[in-house]
């Protein structure tokens, strides 16, 4: 099964949600896709009156795009999720946990606020936090 998707490139993506924003419609998710050892895919999706508008963005892995932040500001969420397990920077994130936001250590006020483990200072696992 496939989704129907409108191919975007790094350079068009603030204009394009831009104007899906001035239109109605809102940000779903993103997700993301290894294609092979050195291609990814990040799909943007977004939603109005139950109809479904997908965006496909091809990109080089730890490769560099425009946060959509500044336009939604909910998808620094996401975007911040894709930094950590893909690589990628978003350039103009308006919060940056800067590979930080899902962290397997101690919670600090200095670690993520989405840490996966608490460890107690003997080392084993106290409790999960998510």
């Amino acid at each position: 099964m496939s989704i129907e998707t409108t191919p975007v490139t790094p350079a068009q993506i603030v204009a394009e949600v831009t104007k899906l924003k001035a239109d109605g419609y809102r940000l779903v998710t993103m997700s993301s896709v290894e294609i092979d050892a050195e291609n990814m895919e990040i799909l943007y999706h977004f939603d109005k009156d139950l109809k479904l508008v997908n965006l496909r963005m091809s990109l080089k892995k730890g490769g560099s795009v425009p946060s959509i932040s500044g336009v939604l500001f909910t998808a620094f969420l996401v975007e911040n999720e894709i930094c950590d397990q893909f690589g990628v920077s978003f350039e103009g994130l308006v919060l940056d946990y800067q590979g930080r936001l899902l962290n397997d250590c101690t919670q600090t006020p200095q670690s993520s606020p989405f840490c996966r483990l608490l460890v107690k200072s003997s080392g084993t696992v106290a409790k999960e936090v998510l």
